[in-house]
């Protein structure tokens, strides 16, 4: 065996000597294979530095992951543009009362994150101020044949209190087309075995749900706030959503070969999806930017909302104020994702969330379904 390394050692050292390299003989689609496998844009573009064989190769790759790991303070770049966010941060005291205050409030606090998430930074050239930082746009510009494409934010959108679960998933095409929510005022699990474990809590959502046998909103939901929470999670999510949206619009055009676009974050809070159809219309039909605002124009919306004051998992896992909203815009309420119909919408719907989530949203379908209509803006 000794002697069988120091013979292949010997022979690496003369192919070395005569300029000839073992990985020359790899086929450029299994090295492409690899390159795929590899995903991360940044990787792959130290990748491309590596020899011109691979600088060659690496813009071919098919699937690639690009995480963005800073976003500038709007504070810190001039000329942005970000006169609405300073606008709504000018601002007096919220008045809970006033929808419109409630409104540019939940603007401020989504909208402030994205102020330049255009500007992030793959590279640095220079230090402090002076610093070089390249959007996602200029990250991709190089690869030329993308077409799974993954972006990851650093944060999650929508800020929520401590115990508070909240999820989205949102399908857009030139503008939204499907949306989910799942949401819930605490997650915990159960201390005692059984159905309905006795659990003290303070949660508004599950006390005073009085009997829920047959799956209806308690009137507590309409008095003690719960109504006005869901509607501002639902508003926030459909902003963040709508404000990804936005932000791919230069990687789309510059991209034709895209099949297939992710744009998460790093606490796997809410997902914006794009498949080919959804890109093609993006690339056909003129995008409506919502006003003073980095973001797509949410259409008036149906919506429909299920809710149970506490859904207990067969893991154990339990929501308190176990909310599920799903999102259509007016028109195509029985259409499904890209007009597929009510089947494809209910399996996006079904499909939206992994893990116990995923169970969460089949036990909140079967709840009783109530009608809410939202205008756009």
């Amino acid at each position: 065996m000794m002697q069988s390394k120091h013979r292949i050692f010997a022979e690496d050292l003369l192919l070395a000597a005569q300029g000839e390299d073992h990985f020359d003989r790899v086929p450029d689609s299994l090295v492409l294979l690899i390159f795929n496998k590899l995903a991360d844009a940044r990787a792959l573009g130290r990748c491309s530095a590596v020899s011109r064989r691979f600088n060659a190769l690496v813009p071919l790759v098919d699937d690639a992951c690009l995480r963005i790991d800073r976003v500038i303070p709007a504070g810190d770049a001039a000329g942005t543009g970000d006169g609405g966010a300073d606008a709504l941060a000018a601002g007096g005291p919220r008045p809970r009362a006033v929808l419109s205050h409630l409104l540019k409030s939940v603007l401020l606090a989504v909208l402030k994150p994205f102020a330049h998430c255009d500007a992030k930074s793959s590279s640095a050239s220079g230090h402090g101020k002076h610093a070089q930082h390249h959007s996602p746009a200029q990250v991709l510009k190089n690869f030329s044949s993308i077409r799974n494409l993954r972006m990851e934010l650093p944060v999650s959108d929508v800020g929520t209190d401590d115990g508070v679960v909240l999820k989205w998933k949102a399908v857009f095409g030139s503008t939204l087309q499907s949306c989910v929510i799942l949401g819930g005022t605490k997650l915990d699990r159960a201390g005692v075995p059984g159905p309905h474990p006795p659990y003290p809590s303070a949660d508004p959502d599950a006390a005073g749900g009085g009997d829920d046998s047959g799956g209806g909103i308690p009137e507590s939901f309409y008095t003690n706030g719960g109504l006005k929470l869901r509607v501002v999670w639902t508003i926030s999510s459909l902003i963040a959503a709508a404000t990804r949206h936005y932000l791919l619009r230069e990687i789309v055009k510059e991209h034709p070969t895209l099949e297939h676009v992710a744009l998460t974050d790093a606490h796997a809070q809410g997902t914006l999806s794009m498949g080919r159809e959804q890109l093609k219309e993006f690339r056909d039909r003129p995008l409506a930017a919502a006003a003073a605002a980095n973001r797509t124009q949410v259409p008036a919306c149906n919506m429909k909302l299920r809710y149970a004051p506490l859904l207990e998992l067969s893991n154990g896992t339990r929501i308190h104020g176990a909310t599920l909203v799903v999102i259509k815009p007016v028109g195509d309420a029985a259409s499904g994702i890209g007009g597929g119909g009510r089947k494809e919408l209910d399996d996006f719907v079904a499909g939206a969330f992994d893990g116990p989530f995923r169970e969460a949203v089949a036990a909140l379908s079967k709840r009783r379904t109530y009608l809410l209509e939202m205008n756009g803006f």
